[in-house]
């Protein structure tokens, strides 16, 4: 079951990035988005991050044109026929992802690979939908994925053992280190991660040390490249605050109950980097 090419639905940040590895690993590529305009965002993003590679001397000229030869941009799902993979990519939503997931169940054939990129979703609930649900699994890719090594590969109670090998072989040829994974609320990087910066919040809130320093505590104390605050404001105080609702929901243990701070800073409205105020401020 080698995979030679590969469907990518979402054209964003996620999408764009999964659409470069694989190309840039030789891979045909299709990459689907709701309109023209997001299909073309994501394609000149492809560029400008292969610019970047090339001006880094880490990629040349010519590989960086042969690799935007094999991405396909299309608003049809009917371009996903035949492939040997698809990867859905969109929003972290469970609506929206089921009714992707669903159209995409009724145009590929049997014999494709179906794997969602989610960080918190349970991919044995998204498998249940599948008309084959042996051949569905989870493939969470990091931000951003060009550069990124890490997949975490999840297993479905439902996915069968050809598809975790078929997946397992095709992160390693498009240069990712896979850890194989049980299905379970945050998997295993995020299940770490996400309470390391909720308690920061609370050490924040209890007023033991400044942001400053908790962060510096964090990358000089335990070689961490950036702080865990600093970190929540990259990735977001709303999905950090999201992702802990989720834990505590699904766990119903106190350890994953979300910081007061962090949920009235969500409340004000100060998510992070991309709304210029979180932890910290920053200029938009």
């Amino acid at each position: 079951m080698k995979i030679q090419s590969v469907g990518v639905i979402g054209a964003g940040t996620m999408g764009n990035g999964i659409a470069q590895v694989c190309a840039v690993a030789g891979l045909d590529v299709v990459m689907v988005d709701i309109n023209d305009a997001a299909v073309q965002r994501g394609l000149d993003q492809i560029s400008k991050s292969l610019d970047r590679l090339v001006k880094k001397e880490t990629l040349t000229t010519e590989a960086k044109d042969a690799a935007l030869k094999r991405i396909k941009g299309s608003t049809s799902y009917a371009d996903l026929k035949g492939l040997g993979l698809v990867i859905e990519a969109a929003t972290e939503n469970q609506a929206i992802k089921e009714k992707i997931l669903k159209q995409v169940d009724e145009i590929v054939s049997k014999d494709t690979i179906i794997a969602t990129n989610t960080s918190s979703l349970s991919i044995t609930k998204l498998a249940a939908l599948d008309s084959n649900p042996a051949r569905f699994i989870g493939m969470h890719f990091f931000n951003p994925p060009p550069l990124m090594a890490l997949v975490e590969v999840i297993r479905g109670l439902q996915t069968s053992d050809e598809t975790h090998a078929a997946i397992i072989e095709m992160a390693k040829r498009v240069g990712k280190e896979p850890i194989t994974v049980k299905n379970s609320p945050g998997f295993v990087v995020n299940r770490i991660l996400l309470p390391m910066i909720n308690e920061a919040f609370f050490v924040l809130s209890e007023g033991l040390a400044s942001p400053e320093d908790i962060d510096a505590g964090m990358k000089l104390g335990c070689n961490q490249p950036i702080g865990p605050l600093a970190l929540a404001d990259l990735i977001g105080l709303d999905t950090c605050l999201a992702v802990m609702e989720v834990y505590f929901e699904n766990f119903s243990d106190s350890k994953y109950r979300p910081c007061p701070l962090l949920r009235e800073m969500v409340a004000a409205g100060y998510l992070g980097r991309k709304t210029g105020r979180g932890v910290y401020t920053y200029d938009k």
